[in-house]
């Protein structure tokens, strides 16, 4: 694209200006989880809509029940032949999570500083400085660079940012559902994930959905005594733990019937490049304390926590668990079970499933409750998808190594409700390392994440918007 060329020079340019204005917003003290803190969380909101205002968008500080929400559009080139640029929401979040345990923090939590490393690498150190303000940031300087060397965006853009994403976002779905037709676009852009490595970028095109369950068995009336009854009445105990081992086959496949409908297997290109990743299965499993690689077998680690689904016990109850010893049968027992689903598996099919797996399983005598924990639809981009090739090559080209398209075992749950509440696909990029300590004493953000990710978003838009 025209122009692209002096935007990356302008953002070399005025590195130091974008780690002043970084440092400016990390030292607003915005823990969402912390009403005490709820002025900072609104300062930080109005620090990001004037400084979006001053680059030209249209942007607000929108009130919520809780924190606000910063909404900020611009409009893209003129239409070339008849067709309009793209349209990209941008997402990201404002609030940070506490600092405790502060007697850990080498600096100020709040006082962000630049540390230059023993190997000449520098990094800036502060709660947020990785998640999120230093990767949303990244974002807002590559606009900012745009508009001060051609005028304008490559793309209609809109800036969406939260402030409650690490407190549940208990405002996110009712903004969204209020404000569907302003928020939906052609893709969001969502900057919360990780690089592979510190040389090679990545996009994750896939999230796992999932299912929790708190089932519970119950038979007598009360606890028994195990030498008058034992034998004779019914264990909730032994019912629960045979259910739970029928879950799994001995080749690791989840039993339950009708749990693999939707699952795909994966394109054999998107194999081999998993295949060909710097990834010892040795070392993750060893960094736990672990050596061989449990689960369905003739799967890759990777394949196992990226596309395939899984049914684990998350924690069993029952009976006497205090100290010492009391000999009885309990009158009920409990386990909580998760599922984490891919492709287009169906929660509500999943839930109804397992249910009657366990109803199908109880002896005379026995009943079972279930309570629900929640449940969301996996997220997978399609490996085809023009959008994914086109930021894929962006980011190959900005980079050492070229872009790899990654899983994620956990979930995002605003991309799941970005596809669910407003129809639109996600494009995972961050700019994050693995060793960034979010959540703990001491974030960071490397100087080159922060950097190179500012040249990755304008070649990633300058590429969209070249149609």
């Amino acid at each position: 694209m025209a122009g692209l060329d002096s935007v990356l020079a302008c953002l070399d340019l005025n590195l130091d200006r974008a780690v002043g204005r970084l440092s400016d917003l990390l030292r607003i003290p915005s823990i969402s989880t912390d009403p005490a803190y709820a002025e900072d969380c609104r300062r930080a909101a109005e620090y990001l809509a004037g400084d979006l205002s001053a680059i030209g968008f249209d942007a607000a500080v929108r009130d919520t029940p809780g924190h606000p929400m910063v909404v900020a559009h611009h409009e893209g080139p003129a239409p070339k032949d008849g067709v309009k640029a793209p349209h990209v929401l941008f997402y990201g979040h404002y609030d940070v999570q506490p600092v405790d345990p502060v007697s850990e923090w080498h600096t100020g939590p709040f006082e962000p500083v630049v540390q230059e490393m023993p190997d000449g690498t520098k990094r800036i150190v502060a709660r947020g400085s990785a998640d999120d303000k230093g990767q949303l940031m990244t974002f807002i300087e590559a606009c900012r660079a745009f508009k001060a060397e051609t005028g304008g965006l490559p793309c209609r853009v809109t800036i969406f940012l939260e402030g409650e994403e690490e407190s549940g976002s208990p405002s996110l779905n009712p903004f969204l559902d209020a404000n569907r037709e302003e928020l939906s676009a052609d893709v969001a852009l969502v900057c919360d994930t990780n690089m592979w490595n510190r040389d090679t970028p990545a996009i994750s095109t896939g999230l796992r959905g999932m299912v929790g369950e708190e089932v519970v068995i119950k038979a007598a009336s009360r606890d028994l005594h195990s030498g008058y009854y034992g034998g004779a009445a019914q264990n909730p105990i032994h019912v629960l733990a045979n259910i739970l081992a029928d879950m799994h086959d001995a080749d690791g496949r989840v039993t339950i019937p009708g749990f693999y409908d939707g699952v795909e297997e994966l394109p054999d290109v998107v194999r081999k490049s998993w295949d060909s990743l710097d990834f010892s299965e040795a070392d993750f499993l060893g960094e736990v304390g672990l050596s061989v690689p449990s689960g369905e077998k003739g799967r890759s680690v990777l394949e196992q926590t990226w596309s395939r689904p899984t049914a684990e016990v998350n924690g069993i109850a029952g009976g006497y668990n205090g100290k010492g010893f009391k000999t009885v049968i309990a009158a009920e027992a409990s386990a909580k079970v998760s599922f984490r689903l891919v492709f287009s598996q169906d929660p509500a099919k999943i839930r109804a499933a397992f249910h009657a797996f366990v109803e199908a399983r109880l002896p005379a005598d026995c009943t079972a409750e279930f309570h629900a924990h929640g449940g969301s639809p996996a997220i997978q981009l399609p490996f085809d998808s023009p959008l994914l090739e086109k930021a894929r090559g962006a980011l190959s080209d900005e980079w050492p190594k070229p872009a790899v398209m990654i899983g994620m075992g956990g979930s995002i749950p605003v991309v799941g409700e970005f596809k669910s509440r407003l129809g639109m696909e996600s494009l995972l990029i961050g700019f994050g390392l693995g060793d960034d300590a979010i959540h703990s004493p001491n974030e960071k953000y490397e100087m080159s994440s922060f950097h190179k990710g500012q040249r990755s978003w304008a070649r990633v838009l300058a590429a969209l918007g070249e149609g």
